[in-house]
């Protein structure tokens, strides 16, 4: 200690500080740290240490706060720490309610929870099952003829490949038939951004299309358990009928709206062979998926049969939309030129 203060005391001097008072003060501080053994002394080491605690308690009353404020965040990190741990463990997402953007709580008409986020309970309706399963377009002009050639060639090797296995089929199909829908309203969006027009609805409703075909889909994957061979094909599937049908919708709208017709005919079809089966008992009438009960506001004894009963209907209208649209085209004339059929599922 005597050398740390001869060497403050030297370096006091070099620099030209006051001495006696760096030197009253290293004293007092060498009086603290080596206690003099005369009785003189004592008073000038009480003084010093009364000044010395008065300066130490100074020093960490001021040190004291930084760490303070430091260590206040640390605190909260480790409580919000605590809350995400215990929101993950129930199954939520941990998310800043900076933004305001979190969602009120929704509930059914009987009062219980909204139990999904996909959709909301203003999107669900009652399916129309009075419309016609029986319509049918018959091609009369040379681009209808091909389409409905097109649609009954691919059909050839759907029924090679699924045979009488509705369910898988059904799943197949829904993933192919949720783009059209997707593909017709993006491509009617830009048309309406790039010439500054109304789409006269149809934007919505081609895109109500792909939303609703999607739902089916998310319906019988509830049903059946698509095996990795069958994920491998939709890829494959999917893939390629996007691009087709993008590429067509830019050459014709009309044919690639008479193609979607006809496949729709198919699809009422095969969920009509799909019903038989379950009333011949080759296929178990399965109660149905919580998220079929809640979409077309089924009763809650729903079976599966009334599931397929009400997808159904829903091809059924989504084939008199696609005629509808084609038919249009036909006359020369735009989409948004007639009324479109929003909310017409």
């Amino acid at each position: 200690m005597n050398h740390l203060v001869a060497r403050s005391l030297m370096k006091r001097v070099i620099t030209g500080g006051n001495y006696s008072r760096y030197m009253s003060s290293a004293a007092k501080v060498a009086l603290v740290i080596r206690p003099p053994f005369d009785e003189a002394m004592i008073g000038v080491r009480g003084q010093g240490v009364g000044m010395l605690l008065g300066g130490w308690r100074k020093m960490m009353s001021t040190a004291s706060e930084p760490s303070s404020t430091v260590a206040m965040p640390e605190k909260e990190k480790e409580n919000s720490g605590v809350v995400a741990e215990k929101k993950v463990e129930k199954g939520e997402v941990m998310v800043s309610s900076y933004w305001g953007i979190s969602r009120s709580k929704i509930t059914r008409e009987d009062g219980t929870e909204w139990p999904w986020n996909c959709f909301m309970p203003w999107e669900t309706y009652r399916a129309d099952l009075s419309i016609d399963l029986h319509k049918h377009h018959v091609p009369t002009t040379f681009l209808d003829k091909i389409a409905y050639r097109t649609v009954k060639l691919l059909r050839i090797p759907t029924d090679i490949f699924f045979q009488r296995r509705y369910g898988c089929r059904a799943m197949m199909l829904e993933t192919v038939a949720a783009v059209p829908g997707m593909v017709g309203g993006m491509l009617l969006h830009l048309r309406s951004l790039r010439k500054f027009e109304q789409s006269g609805g149809w934007i919505k409703a081609l895109l109500e299309e792909a939303e609703n075909e999607r739902m089916h889909l998310m319906t019988m994957v509830e049903l059946v358990r698509p095996k990795w061979y069958e994920r491998l094909l939709v890829l494959t599937v999917q893939g390629v009928f996007f691009n087709a049908f993008f590429v067509l919708y830019l050459l014709s709208p009309k044919l690639a709206h008479r193609v979607v017709g006809y496949l729709e005919e198919e699809a009422i079809h095969s969920y009509t062979e799909y019903l038989k089966d379950i009333d011949s008992g080759k296929i178990e009438n399965v109660p149905a998926p919580a998220i079929a009960i809640d979409y077309w506001r089924l009763p809650k004894d729903a079976t599966l049969k009334d599931v397929i009963t009400v997808i159904r209907a829903d091809e059924a209208h989504h084939r008199d939309v696609n005629h509808f649209a084609s038919d249009i085209h036909l006359q020369g004339k735009e989409l948004r030129e007639a009324p479109a059929p929003v909310g017409y599922h």
